[in-house]
Parts: structure tokens; sequence; C-alpha cells
């Protein structure tokens, strides 16, 4: 049975590289949140602008993946746009990710599994936050977490877990089974725009948590307030494979419009459209 137009009877078969975990990193893969453009929509009501059509701009411009993180508010992304746009990218799978980011309370976990994406990205939710503040605690259960991941990884899902640039964080993300690790990189933004000098000290920070990370045999995504300046620092970090880019993005497409705002990410990372 299809589900979201993503899941197919002999997924393993058919993308035997659907969950690898190390990437080449010849390449920086740019994932496109579109969160902020459901924000949008919502804050009017109605259905424009569609999260969607930002997704097949992004794509057309070279995203090699959209990202979304359906919160149990709704305030942005909600679960019946998570399905559309697995049907939108279905015919494109192998070439173009989707991403689903969320913490795992049921509602997600029951969607991570209807739509199977490319990657299941689990991120901790504190209560009230505008938005993610911090990564996972190493001292977060792992036997529960391990369960979650194994299940997801027998349906074909490649597993991120979102943390700190931390030794600790790195090996309690390779205790619990995550195929790949993303880098909270907020810190690092932060201290990019007010103390450049600063940045590189931060910055080494994460080159050691990368470098560990691949050790352990995790791949390494990247995220949080990365933008068009950072991200000419940023994307020297050893092993990174992706960053996914939304709120900044967004913000430059306001004045850019969308595919320009792609591409100049792309330029960003060293790559043309």
């Amino acid at each position: 049975m299809q589900q979201a137009g993503r899941r197919v009877k002999g997924f393993g078969e058919h993308c035997p590289a659907a969950r690898a975990g190390r990437c080449s990193g010849a390449v920086i893969r740019l994932s496109v949140n579109v969160n902020k453009v459901a924000t949008l929509r919502n804050s009017r009501g109605g259905a424009i602008p569609d999260p969607l059509e930002a997704a097949r701009v992004a794509v057309e411009a070279g995203a090699d993946g959209i990202t979304v993180h359906p919160r149990e508010d709704r305030r942005h992304i909600r679960p019946d746009d998570v399905h559309r746009l697995a049907r939108f990218l279905a015919p494109m799978r192998g070439r173009v990710e989707l991403n689903i980011e969320g913490d795992p309370r049921p509602e997600v976990v029951a969607l991570w599994c209807e739509v199977r994406p490319d990657q299941a990205t689990l991120v901790p939710v504190q209560p009230g936050e505008i938005t993610s503040s911090a990564g996972w605690s190493p001292r977060t259960d792992v036997a529960h977490m391990r369960a979650l991941l194994a299940d997801l990884g027998a349906r074909g899902i490649r597993t991120s877990v979102f943390i700190e640039p931390d030794p600790a964080a790195v090996d309690w993300a390779a205790e619990v089974g995550a195929d790949r690790v993303e880098l909270y990189t907020g810190p690092f933004a932060r201290a990019f725009q007010t103390d450049p000098a600063r940045a590189r000290e931060v910055f080494d920070r994460y080159v050691s948590a990368a470098h560990h990370a691949h050790a352990r045999g995790l791949g390494v995504n990247a995220g949080h307030d990365l933008d068009r300046a950072n991200l000419g620092l940023f994307r020297t970090l050893p092993h990174l494979c992706e960053v996914s880019i939304g709120h900044a993005l967004i913000a430059d497409a306001v004045f850019l419009g969308l595919d320009r705002a792609v591409r100049a990410y792309l330029a960003a990372l060293g790559r043309e459209a």
C-alpha cells in the first residue's frame, strides 16, 4: 500500500542508499525549510503563500531537499502540508529529499511512519519556545530513543538527532543508533554576528564534534541561524553532509525572490545551481 505518495513496496531494495549516514563530503547538500512560508500563510488564513509552491521553486532553483518541522500548535507547517509535500516530491525520490523534523510525540512519530521521509530529524522541544534552542541532552533515555530510531530505520528512514557540538552528545547519538547528527549552530551564528574573532574559536568546537561524529560512524548535518554570511566559514566544516536553512533564506527571499535566494545559498556553499 502506498501512503502519501512516498511509501513503496520493497523500499530497501529500490533505495539501498536511502539510509546512508555518511556522505562523500564533496558536495554539501542544501535542504530548504519552508516553515516560514506556512507561517505567513497562517497569519492571514487562506491558502497563500503555499509552502508547496515554495518547495517547487526551491527545487527548480537547485535545492537538494525540503525540510519541515510540524509543531503541536500548528503555527506553521501542518500535517496536511507534509502529506502534500510528500506527494509532490515522490517522483523526485533519490534526487530531492524530504526531511521531517520534530519531537517524538505520537503525532510526529505517526507522521514519520506514514510518510516515510528520506530523513527524520529528532529535535527536543521546550514548552513555549519560539524556535529550537538546544540539542538533546546526553542524559536523555537511551533505551527509549534507541527503540524508536531502530523502528524508523527498519522502515527505511535515515535518522538524525539534533545535538550540541559536544563529545558527550555525539557519543549519546552513536549509542542510540542514529545515522547522523545535526549540529545546533545557533551559538556559532550568534558569535559570528557579534564577535567574528570568537566565532573562529566557537567554530573549532564544531570541527572537533564533526571529527568525533565521523569517527563514531555518524554523518554530520547542521542547522539553525546559518545564513549567507556565516556559511563562508561553516562550509569548511569537515565531513559536513547537509545544511538545513529556513528563516534566513526565506527572509532573503523577501528581497531577492525565492529562486535567487536558493541560488545565492548554493553559491555560499561553494556550489552553482
